[in-house]
């Protein structure tokens, strides 16, 4: 995986929310939850891995629901935030977090109806690999986030500290395809670059979210969308 040593020093991990979802990055983060939520609703006792859970935006959110989690993440650091955030949130007994690879997920077949993994596949070496790990362990869903490659984040990708695998949307339908995952539903946003919400004080940044959105809704530029948000389902085995 890209960055691993960056990614889990602890200053990365304290600084990590605020800054990103801070600012017009409040406004990342509520479209993120959103599409999380629109695709594993209603929770209600649903088991669900979150891979890659970082400082845990959606482990929390979902054991509020009454979901029954598991956050998985490579850093402690980023563990030790989600842990505090599920005290502060009052489901600590809900969920659980654990240190682990998401290449070599610690669980049986079938563990899960629901596997989460958002901010992950832009980092992940061997894409085809950590799906089907993914597939694995769901017996129903599994929900993912990747940036797109025909987007202005190529334009800076160079930059970022941990970089950024590109997708087009032909690729991610042959990874579903070769992992017998059905495509239920995609949702493509964010025409402005995520980095331009971070610096922008959220009195400013709502307006340029609502032009964002406008554009977005031109015929064939979400195409040219920085993220598209993935819903898919595991297929039947054929008798």
């Amino acid at each position: 995986m890209k960055g691993q040593e960056w990614y889990q020093a602890d200053d990365v991990a304290a600084e990590y929310d605020d800054k990103r979802f801070s600012r017009g990055g409040q406004l990342i983060d509520f479209r993120e939850k959103a599409a999380v939520l629109d695709a594993l609703s209603p929770l209600e006792d649903k088991r669900v891995l979150e891979i890659a859970c970082g400082t845990g935006r959606f482990t929390v959110m979902l054991a509020d629901r009454g979901a029954d989690v598991v956050g998985l993440d490579i850093s402690a650091a980023m563990l030790q935030q989600g842990r505090t955030k599920a005290q502060a949130a009052g489901v600590a007994d809900n969920l659980e977090f654990l240190r682990g690879d998401a290449g070599r997920l610690p669980f049986p077949d079938d563990h899960f109806d629901t596997v989460v993994a958002m901010r992950f596949f832009h980092l992940a070496d061997d894409p085809h690999a950590f799906l089907q790990e993914m597939r694995r362990v769901s017996r129903d869903q599994i929900v993912f986030d990747t940036f797109n490659r025909y987007s202005t984040r190529s334009i800076y990708n160079w930059a970022l500290p941990m970089g950024s695998r590109l997708y087009s949307a032909r690729e991610v339908h042959a990874l579903l395809e070769a992992n017998d995952l059905s495509l239920s539903n995609v949702s493509d946003d964010f025409l402005l670059p995520y980095g331009l919400y971070r610096i922008t004080p959220n009195v400013l940044a709502s307006p340029l979210r609502s032009l964002d959105r406008l554009l977005g809704n031109a015929p064939f530029v979400d195409r040219l969308s920085s993220v598209s948000y993935w819903d898919a389902t595991v297929d039947e085995p054929v008798e």
